[in-house]
C-alpha cells in the first residue's frame, strides 16, 4: 500500500510539473505575441514617419525649384545682353581656319565673282579629278571646271570603278574631257597619280569629285603665274558648302607662311595649283602610302625642294561638307595618324597639341585680322 501511495504522489508531482511548464510556455508565447505586436506598431509608425518626411522633402524641393526658376530667370535677364555681346565678340575674333561648319546654310554665296578673262596665250592647265562613289556630286564638280571657259584646259577624271551614276555622268561629258577612266585602284592617291601620268600641262592641280572651282579661278591662276614667273605654287581662299551648294563658312588666308607647314596644313587643297617643274623635282607623284594627308605631304616636299609659294587673295574653290565625306569620317582615325607621321618626319618627334597651337597662333591671329577686314569691306560696300 505504501508503495502504491508513493507512486501516486510521484505521478501527481509529474503532472503538476508538466502543467507548470505548459503555463510557462503559454506565457512566453503571449509575451512574444505582445512583443511582435509592439514591433508591428513601431514599424507602422516608422513607415508613416518616413512617408511624412518624403512629403516634406518633396514639398521643400518644389519650393526650392520655384525659387531657383525665379532666380534663373532674373539672372538670365541680367546676363543675356552681356552673353550676347560676349558671344558676338567670340564669333568675330575666333579663327575660322580649321572650322568646317561656321553658320547656317546661305543660298547666296558671300562672294563677288570678278570676271577674269583668260589670256590669249594661256598656259595649259592640267586638272585630275579622282573619284569613287560620288555620283551625286561629280556632275557639279565637272561643270565647275568646264564652265570656267578656260581655253587651254586638260581635264581628266580617274574613277575607281564606281557602281553609282558616275560612269553615266562621265559619258555625258566625255566629248569635253581630255579623258576619263573607270577602273579599280588602291585609293585616292593612286587615282591621282594614274590621272597625272596622262597629262602634259605646265600648271597642275587636282579637284576632288565633291568639291568645286569658283568662276574665274583658272584664269586668275594662269594670270598670276604669268605675272610671277618665280612662283612655283599658288593657292587661294575657300568657301565651305553643303550638299545643296549653300555656303556654310569660309577660309580667308592671311598670306603664305612656310614655317606653319611644319605644324599644320591650312592650305585649301581645291585651290592649290603648281608648276610641273616643281612636281617633277619632288619625284612626280603623290606618296601613295598616304590616304588622307597626301596634300600636306606634297606641300612639305615642295617646300623642302625650295619651292616659292604665293597666296592669291581671291575665293578660288568650294570645299563640300557632307555625311559621306572622307575628311569627316577618317580624320579621327587615319587622319591624325598621318598628320603625326609628317610631324615626326619634320621635328623628329610628335609635338604635343599645346605646342602645335602655340606655333600656329601668330598665323591664326593674322588670319583673324584679314577676315575682319574682309567683313568690314563687305559691310561698307555700296549695294548694287
Amino acid at each position: 500500500m505504501t508503495n502504491d501511495t508513493g507512486d501516486m504522489w510521484a505521478l501527481i508531482e509529474a503532472r503538476d510539473h508538466t502543467i507548470q511548464e505548459m503555463r510557462d510556455e503559454i506565457h512566453a508565447l503571449r509575451m512574444a505575441e505582445s512583443e511582435r505586436e509592439m514591433i508591428r506598431r513601431t514599424l507602422n509608425e516608422l513607415q508613416q514617419a518616413q512617408t511624412n518626411t518624403f512629403a516634406e522633402v518633396y514639398k521643400l524641393r518644389e519650393e526650392l525649384f520655384h525659387f531657383r526658376t525665379i532666380g534663373s530667370r532674373l539672372l538670365l535677364r541680367l546676363t543675356s545682353p552681356l552673353d550676347r555681346a560676349v558671344n558676338r565678340y567670340r564669333s568675330i575674333v575666333r579663327p575660322r581656319l580649321g572650322h568646317l561648319v561656321q553658320h547656317a546654310p546661305r543660298t547666296a554665296l558671300s562672294v563677288d565673282h570678278i570676271p577674269v578673262s583668260p589670256r590669249k596665250d594661256a598656259a595649259r592647265i592640267s586638272i585630275v579629278t579622282p573619284s569613287f562613289g560620288q555620283g551625286h556630286f561629280i556632275e557639279r564638280t565637272i561643270l565647275s571646271v568646264l564652265d570656267q571657259g578656260y581655253p587651254n584646259l586638260e581635264y581628266l577624271v580617274q574613277d575607281g570603278g564606281s557602281k553609282d551614276d558616275t560612269e553615266a555622268v562621265l559619258r555625258k561629258y566625255e566629248d569635253r574631257l581630255a579623258g576619263w577612266r573607270s577602273e579599280a585602284d588602291s585609293g585616292q592617291s593612286d587615282a591621282i597619280n594614274r590621272g597625272f601620268r596622262h597629262t602634259t600641262g605646265d600648271i597642275m592641280g587636282w579637284l576632288n569629285s565633291d568639291d568645286m572651282l569658283l568662276p574665274g579661278a583658272l584664269a586668275s591662276i594662269d594670270r598670276f603665274f604669268a605675272r610671277h614667273p618665280d612662283v612655283d605654287v599658288v593657292y587661294g581662299n575657300r568657301l565651305m558648302i553643303d550638299e545643296e551648294d549653300r555656303e556654310i563658312g569660309r577660309w580667308i588666308m592671311p598670306g603664305h607662311d612656310s614655317d606653319v607647314l611644319s605644324w599644320a596644313d591650312y592650305i585649301p587643297q581645291e585651290t592649290l595649283f603648281w608648276r610641273r617643274s616643281i612636281w617633277e623635282k619632288v619625284g612626280g607623284q603623290i606618296d601613295e602610302s598616304f590616304r588622307f594627308a597626301m596634300d600636306w605631304d606634297l606641300l612639305v616636299r615642295f617646300r623642302d625642294a625650295g619651292a616659292k609659294f604665293a597666296h592669291i587673295p581671291q575665293f578660288l574653290g568650294a570645299f563640300r561638307i557632307h555625311h559621306q565625306q572622307k575628311t569627316s569620317a577618317e580624320i579621327s582615325e587615319l587622319g591624325f595618324q598621318e598628320m603625326n607621321r609628317i610631324r615626326q618626319r619634320i621635328h623628329g618627334y610628335v609635338p604635343e597639341p599645346m605646342q602645335i597651337r602655340k606655333a600656329v597662333a601668330p598665323f591664326l591671329l593674322r588670319h583673324v585680322w584679314v577676315d575682319m577686314k574682309w567683313r568690314v569691306a563687305r559691310a561698307t560696300k555700296p549695294s548694287r
